[in-house]
């Protein structure tokens, strides 16, 4: 299967449905209330609709595979996800582009989802690398990364000019499918115990 396909994808906990126009509504409602530090970059409002617009055309192009994700739990679209900077020939991905309203954050919802996209990555589209990238000052999402079993591979010293035209560092990490088994486990353990 190739990366770029767009499939749902569910669990317990979570499904993750491809991104569409039908999911503007219930993103921006997610969205409320959602602080965001300087080093991040989510939707707000009326930002929804022009990111998931955005989103939806680097799809079109190759370059993303979009979901909406809907926690099972409350039936409420909860944030979104991607694979995003594609490099099908080399079978490469890198999952990001990813945030989470109030209501999902610290619970089983990451958790799920990042199972469920790794899994799709690695037994369905036979990925060779598995990537995260995140700012250098966003220590809860290095934590948080490095909690589902990456290895940092690297900083990308000045990477790229914020919005405000500030510089970011950004930490790359990745898992490759020999590491896929036990992160996996690891994944499955975190969501039994709750």
């Amino acid at each position: 299967m190739l990366l770029t396909q767009p499939v749902s994808l569910e669990n317990a906990f979570v499904r993750l449905e491809p991104l569409s126009p039908d999911h503007t509504a219930d993103l921006a409602a997610a969205s409320i209330g959602l602080e965001h530090a300087w080093y991040t970059s989510v939707p707000s409002g009326d930002a929804v609709a022009a990111d998931v617009e955005q989103r939806l055309a680097w799809q079109a192009e190759g370059h993303m595979n979009a979901w909406a994700v809907r926690r099972l739990e409350t039936g409420r679209v909860v944030g979104e996800t991607t694979f995003c900077n594609i490099d099908q020939a080399n079978r490469h991905v890198e999952i990001g582009h990813t945030w989470l309203g109030l209501e999902a954050q610290r619970t089983a919802v990451n958790t799920a989802a990042k199972l469920l996209l790794l899994t799709h990555a690695f037994e369905s589209c036979d990925a060779i690398a598995v990537e995260f990238r995140t700012h250098w000052h966003n220590r809860q999402s290095r934590e948080a990364i490095a909690r589902l079993g990456a290895k940092q591979d690297g900083v990308l010293r000045n990477h790229r000019l914020g919005p405000d035209g500030t510089l970011r560092d950004t930490v790359v990490f990745s898992i490759l499918p020999a590491e896929w088994p036990a992160v996996k486990l690891g994944l499955e353990e975190r969501l039994r115990r709750g």
